[in-house]
């Protein structure tokens, strides 16, 4: 058998090589994956929070949770899976001041108190109050660029001492960073962020 010349050796070799890093190349500049949950929220949490419309009724039916009292503010809080990744919310309800010191009435607590859990019994006799605050925590790392991904870059950033704020004013959105990780994502109703 005849053996191809040295030259044709080499030149597969080099192509080969050539092939490879080639495909390692492509391999690291391949856009990052954005977070599809995070859109569906986007729709149908974050943007009625932005304008307004979210009640405790619509966020309860996408996490389960229970409702907690700290001092005179009251909290819902729960646990979830998104995209295989576990988080933490918890959405501050709005309260009138004779709702407040009714609750706390009936709880036997003053504005000083501890925090007290309140269960989850009280979540549909609540669910018409208004959510002024929203808390999503992630309990496992996510890469700032795939909340970028999702989101679009930021209108705002600020340095912080531990770390970066990304604001995104029209969503009523803030994300707070850290080393290029999310720490927190934090929602309010727009004209909260605009004062």
């Amino acid at each position: 058998m005849k053996m191809p010349p040295l030259r044709l050796q080499h030149g597969l070799l080099f192509a080969a090589v050539a092939l490879l890093f080639f495909a390692w190349g492509a391999w690291l500049v391949r856009p990052p994956q954005p977070l599809p949950w995070l859109g569906e929220w986007q729709r149908e949490v974050l943007a009625p929070l932005a304008d307004d419309r979210l009640r405790l009724a619509g966020l309860s039916e996408r996490v389960d949770g229970e409702l907690w009292l700290r001092g005179a503010r009251l909290f819902y809080r729960g646990q979830w899976q998104a995209g295989g990744e576990p988080w933490a919310l918890e959405a501050e309800l709005g309260l009138s001041e004779a709702e407040r010191d009714s609750l706390l009435a009936a709880a036997g607590l003053d504005a000083r108190a501890a925090e007290q859990p309140l269960g989850g019994q009280l979540v549909a006799e609540l669910g018409q109050h208004a959510v002024v605050g929203l808390s999503l925590k992630p309990q496992h790392a996510v890469a700032t660029e795939r909340l970028a991904a999702t989101l679009g870059q930021p209108r705002l950033r600020l340095e912080l001492a531990d770390g970066q704020a990304w604001v995104y004013p029209e969503l009523g959105l803030t994300l707070h960073l850290d080393d290029e990780r999310l720490r927190l994502l934090h929602a309010v109703p727009r004209q909260a962020l605009q004062r």
